[in-house]
């Protein structure tokens, strides 16, 4: 406890915490540029080395940015997409327009869809205990997708399919036709009468920060989603891993009342 005490006590960190107040009461408005090291060393009386530690952990909680040549902004606050329980919804889907592309138009955006790959595969653990299917097998159909924005990456997502379905269907084309997969798995007897989402936050594995070119500091949204049909039965799971910047989720939810017995 005394460690975690000291910790707090550190200059850099008194100097962050001021800075990250300022920023969160609109002192220092989004697109300001922070004053320089040297400034910032001068105002608290101490090292450079310790203002670019300041700086430093402003940057790892997702509130500063470095553009190089010209100094060190405050992040500006994006419009987030939100995706919540509506996105599968039939009054969606007769639009025409998938969920991404539907959020892409209500703010202006361009939306762009870049297939990476479609194979066969073994699936993850966490897939094959959902989707019902062996993980030590090419069980899965995977495809990965990559979503921009008016050209910046937002999310990466992966939907896997049991291979004993998908092979030699449309789901295996880049272009699946009308309402997408999920009408490629209708007509193969799965209507999509309930789902499960699973989500954590977590920081970017390597690969996932070079997709999305996530800022240091910036988190990811992960959603596990698993889509049941009218038997019940589990027929497909895609992982979205979103940028938490750019990201919110929102779901509405009927809250269970309990049943008035009589005397």
């Amino acid at each position: 406890m005394e460690e975690s005490g000291d910790r707090r006590e550190l200059p850099s960190r008194r100097i962050a915490e001021e800075f990250r107040r300022a920023i969160a009461a609109g002192e220092i408005k989004s697109g300001d540029k922070l004053p320089s090291e040297r400034k910032i060393a001068e105002k608290y009386e101490t090292a450079r080395n310790t203002a670019r530690e300041a700086i430093r952990l402003l940057a790892e909680q997702g509130l500063v940015t470095a553009k190089q040549g010209k100094g060190v902004f405050v992040r500006e606050t994006q419009k987030l997409f939100r995706f919540g329980g509506d996105r599968y919804s039939m009054k969606n889907r007769v639009t025409g327009l998938t969920p991404f592309r539907l959020e892409c138009k209500k703010q202006g955006k361009t939306p762009r869809i870049e297939v990476e790959s479609i194979a066969r595969e073994k699936p993850p653990q966490d897939v094959a205990e959902r989707l019902k299917v062996q993980s030590d097998e090419q069980s899965v159909l995977h495809r990965e997708n990559h979503y921009f924005a008016d050209d910046e990456p937002v999310q990466i997502v992966s939907t896997y399919l049991r291979w004993e379905e998908a092979k030699g269907t449309r789901l295996m084309e880049e272009k699946t036709g009308p309402n997408g997969i999920y009408g490629r798995l209708e007509e193969l007897g799965h209507v999509m009468t309930s789902g499960r989402d699973e989500v954590t936050a977590r920081m970017p594995g390597a690969d996932e920060t070079a997709v999305l070119q996530l800022p240091p500091g910036v988190p990811v949204l992960e959603v596990l989603h698993t889509s049941f049909d009218q038997a019940e039965e589990p027929f497909e799971v895609t992982r979205y891993v979103h940028r938490a910047d750019r990201t919110g989720l929102l779901y509405d939810f009927p809250v269970e009342q309990l049943e008035e017995t009589s005397a």
